[in-house]
Parts: C-alpha cells; structure tokens; sequence
C-alpha cells in the first residue's frame, strides 16, 4: 500500500514538473514576443523623434524668413 502511495505521489509530482516546464516555455515566448513589442515601440519612438527634430528646424527656419522679410519691409519704410 506505500509502495503505491509513494508511486502517486511521484506522478503527481511529475505531473506539476511537466506543468511547471510548459508555464516557463510559455512565460519565455511571452517575454521574447514582449522583448520584441519593446523594441518596436523604441524604434517608433525614435523616428517619432526624429520627426519633431525635423519639424523643429523647418519651423526655426521658417521662423528667421518671416524674420528677415519683416525687417526688409521695416528697412522699406513701410
């Protein structure tokens, strides 16, 4: 009667193994589909940044012509 006591036991044991190996297998797909989500929005985010940059200058740029006109007008004496 203990020996198939003892023989339950090792089956429930190794059926929470075998459950506690699939839950990590999936955990470690869920972090490298998570690592990758990541580095998606990192990159987004970069060009994201990139943009406002850019969109930074030309409104600079735009900016000092308004600037330059304005001060051609003023030098006109109008």
């Amino acid at each position: 009667m203990d020996s198939n006591m003892e023989i339950e036991q090792f089956q429930v044991l190794e059926e929470k193994i075998d459950r506690l190996i699939e839950s990590l297998g999936s955990l470690k797909k869920e972090k490298e589909s998570l690592a990758e989500k990541v580095h998606i929005q990192e990159e987004r985010l970069a060009n994201l940044n990139a943009e406002i940059e850019s969109l930074r200058s030309g409104r600079d740029l735009a900016k000092q012509k308004v600037i330059g006109l304005l001060e051609k007008i003023e030098q006109l004496g109008l």
